[in-house]
């Protein structure tokens, strides 16, 4: 039996373009991703910028100016500091409860963008309760701050804690409303 070589070639080349279009599939899928992702925080560092220089003017004090031009740059900069803090664990406190807290609000924070539709064809997990389940798991972020609090042994963390997840939660429960008005309204 006799391969004649054009066929190969011509095979090679035409698996070549399927594993390219594969590929240019899945960064066209990425591309609303990332578009969103930067959109999303020029404007936080847009309105933070904004706030500094709002709040520097009705206190007639200078507001930020040395983080790159006008101190627009002044939020990464801080943010920058925060990343490279020091990392404090209390003495006296529970060290697995003061860690385990804040991850847990970060978790679940996460896990609860798993329903939501970044396009068309493009869904982390369809699930029929998407709504529900996502108010579900946004809601275990305060648990996560009142275990760090509780973990620090200190009375005044714990009402630092206390505070952030009533404040939390007071945030939730008129967005959980919001959302579910909305879905109802959509199912009818």
């Amino acid at each position: 039996m006799r391969i004649d070589t054009t066929e190969v070639q011509d095979i090679n080349s035409f698996s070549g373009l399927e594993s390219f279009k594969e590929v240019y599939g899945i960064l066209w899928i990425l591309v609303p991703i990332l578009i969103l992702i930067l959109g999303i925080t020029i404007s936080v560092l847009a309105i933070v910028w904004l706030e500094r220089e709002i709040s520097a003017g009705v206190q007639q004090r200078i507001g930020p100016e040395y983080a790159g031009p006008f101190g627009i740059l002044q939020a990464l900069a801080d943010g920058t500091k925060l990343l490279f803090k020091e990392n404090l664990i209390p003495s006296r406190g529970d060290i697995r409860l003061f860690s385990i807290g804040p991850s847990i609000s970060i978790i679940s924070i996460l896990i609860s963008y798993s329903v939501i539709p970044f396009g068309y064809n493009f869904v982390l997990s369809d699930f029929k309760i998407g709504v529900f389940l996502w108010i579900a798991i946004s809601s275990i972020a305060p648990i996560g701050l009142l275990m760090s609090g509780y973990g620090s042994n200190n009375k005044y963390s714990f009402l630092g804690g206390l505070r952030a997840a009533a404040q939390s939660i007071s945030y939730e429960i008129p967005l959980t409303l919001c959302v579910l008005s909305i879905s109802l309204r959509a199912i009818r």
